[in-house]
């Protein structure tokens, strides 16, 4: 670990803005101008750090928007600790309500991130984060400015309860769609239990991609130890706002940077953790975009190497049986920290932005519930992390092995001239709408033994990637009792969902992948012992598909509704990468190897 270095005052970067006495015209238009409400000259021009707060909280993004209370906190840090704090607003990215899909503005987000970081007076910046994609986006962005940064997430929301039920976001949704179709319960009754799973302020009381990024951005050293999970209600989220922001001064003056953190042993860190924690199917997309922002080439394989002998250490839904209330009383992100550390699985020696190291934080950090928090030695599956899947559909696809049920293995991983392998016909579907108008067709011949296919979801094709791959089966079927089918995809699903789905599949049907050459009753092989997919087709029959798809035209998808998704997909790449805007990536360290120019 390196030792960070003390700049002085007139190492500022605001200095450039707010006392330079080179451009005294330009100089006074940037002061004269921020103190029309009411800072003094003194704040502005007497060596104090300028933190800029990124606001991601407002009434369209609701779990986020206790940020507008928190960062009062934040502020007060700020100011304890001899800065002068500076609040704008994030684009606002909510999951849940954002169509044709929030991962659209991630990389929207970033981009914003980025020019504000680089062309304003700021010496460092809080990040407030929350929902799913405003994590990464601000890790991307500081990784691409690189000014000192820290991470405030904001929180999960408490338990939600239906008497002595937990009720977890997004699994319970889940779980309520396919009552729902078997006709167990009506719509009234789907809306009035579905509510039970947001009780109060914050984000998915689950382990889905929210909590997950949030405890990344904690393994990754980006945020204070402990902080990823506290319950958004709780006294002590307001009180870690404020000492973030009092450590995001020290901060700067230590010149303490995200690359300085960013470390590929950093990444190796979060791969094993999100293993450890049973983490979201979305986090390879985001730590590997993350990744590549910070020069680290991360691949999914990497994932697979590092994380997938990992076991599942977090008993939270929707791999475990509790949320994330009763995961942070038990110890929180340093708990499993600490048991993979133990085990040998972590770089202990990598910085974080505490200024100390990721061991020196652990010190003493055991779990306090063995039932909510497993021992390395009596973990809830052995093998918790994901699987690359390769074969001639797709060059790269992920499997989250700790959401395999008990039924699922039963029914298609456990015949014993066989193991973990199973084959089956396919229903191919082009797009969420597709499969909602058809799902329940019975033309389409779906069995319990289909395979479901999700094409034309992913970044190009939906445009976005989209959170449709956990597809439930038809009505026929759930009546049956059979409430799960295998599912493959081009696009993604809700970290919240326990469907051992076959997803992100790349290069995606839009741009010409090999789920654009499937047709309806086709069959598949899936093995895991192998790692592949493989459509059961010759060769001679594959190249005839892809000549009729060419003269078609390709695989057509639907148009772009805005400039920016016209935008987004000339550039975006696929999934497995990171679904990264491609010429952003090689843009690194601005803040200090192209400071912005002059404007006046």
């Amino acid at each position: 670990m390196a030792k960070p270095h003390r700049i002085s005052p007139d190492q500022l970067r605001s200095r450039y803005w707010f006392d330079n006495p080179e451009h005294p015209g330009t100089t006074a238009l940037c002061v004269e101008r921020y103190l029309n409400y009411g800072l003094t000259l003194e704040e502005l021009t007497s060596g104090k750090p300028i933190i800029g707060i990124s606001q991601s909280g407002s009434d369209l993004t609701p779990c986020n928007r206790h940020h507008i209370e928190l960062v009062k906190r934040v502020k007060d840090g700020i100011r304890a600790a001899g800065g002068v704090p500076f609040e704008f607003p994030m684009h606002p990215i909510h999951e849940n309500v954002r169509r044709p899909t929030a991962a659209l503005d991630r990389n929207l987000a970033y981009l914003g991130l980025v020019e504000v970081l680089h062309g304003y007076p700021l010496d460092g910046v809080v990040l407030t984060t929350g929902c799913d994609k405003t994590t990464p986006a601000a890790l991307m962005a500081a990784a691409t400015v690189n000014i000192p940064a820290i991470v405030l997430s904001g929180g999960p929301m408490l338990n939600g309860w239906r008497g002595a039920e937990r009720v977890g976001s997004g699994t319970i949704i889940w779980e309520l769609r396919k009552r729902l179709a078997a006709g167990d319960i009506d719509y009234a009754e789907f809306l009035s239990r579905a509510s039970d799973s947001a009780p109060s302020i914050g984000h998915c009381n689950t382990m889905g991609t929210a909590s997950t990024m949030n405890s990344m951005a904690e393994a990754l050293g980006m945020s204070l130890p402990g902080s990823a999970v506290i319950p958004a209600p709780y006294k002590e989220r307001a009180m870690v706002a404020f000492d973030t922001g009092t450590r995001i001064v020290e901060m700067v003056w230590e010149d303490l940077r995200p690359l300085d953190i960013l470390t590929r042993e950093a990444f190796e860190n979060a791969i094993v953790t999100c293993s450890g924690l049973g983490g979201s199917s979305n986090a390879p997309v985001h730590v590997n975009a993350i990744a590549r922002h910070a020069g680290v080439e991360l691949t999914n394989d990497d994932w697979q190497r590092l994380g997938h002998e990992v076991p599942l250490l977090a008993n939270v839904m929707p791999a475990g049986a509790y949320l994330c209330e009763e995961f942070y009383r038990a110890g929180g992100v340093p708990a499993v920290l600490h048991e993979l550390l133990q085990a040998g699985k972590l770089h202990g020696d990598v910085l974080t932005v505490n200024g100390r190291t990721l061991a020196a934080n652990l010190e003493g950090q055991e779990t306090r519930d063995a039932e909510v928090i497993r021992r390395y030695a009596n973990p809830l599956v052995a093998h918790a992390g994901f699987l690359n899947l390769k074969g001639n559909l797709f060059d790269s696809a992920l499997m989250k092995t700790s959401v395999i049920s008990p039924d699922f293995r039963a029914r298609f991983l456990s015949d014993p001239d066989d193991p973990d392998a199973f084959e089956g016909k396919v229903a191919v579907f082009d797009g969420s709408e597709d499969y909602h108008a058809r799902i329940d067709d019975p033309q389409l011949g779906i069995d319990e033994r289909t395979i479901l296919v999700m094409r034309g979801a992913g970044p190009v094709g939906h445009p976005g990637g989209a959170e449709v791959v956990n597809m439930q089966p038809p009505a026929a079927l759930l009546q049956r009792g059979i409430d799960s089918l295998p599912c493959l995809g081009d696009g993604r699903q809700s970290g919240t969902s326990g469907s051992p789905s076959i997803l992100n599949a790349a290069p995606e049907a839009a741009t010409g992948g090999g789920l654009s050459l499937l047709e309806n009753g086709d069959r598949l092989r899936v093995d895991l012992k192998r790692g592949e997919v493989r459509l059961m087709v010759d060769n001679a029959e594959l190249a005839a598909r892809r000549q009729r798809l060419e003269a078609r035209g390709g695989y057509i998808y639907p148009d772009h509704q805005t400039p920016w998704q016209e935008i987004q997909r000339s550039m975006v790449e696929p999934l497995d990468r990171g679904m990264t805007l491609e010429p952003a990536t090689k843009y690194r360290d601005v803040a200090r190897r192209h400071p912005p120019r002059d404007n006046h």
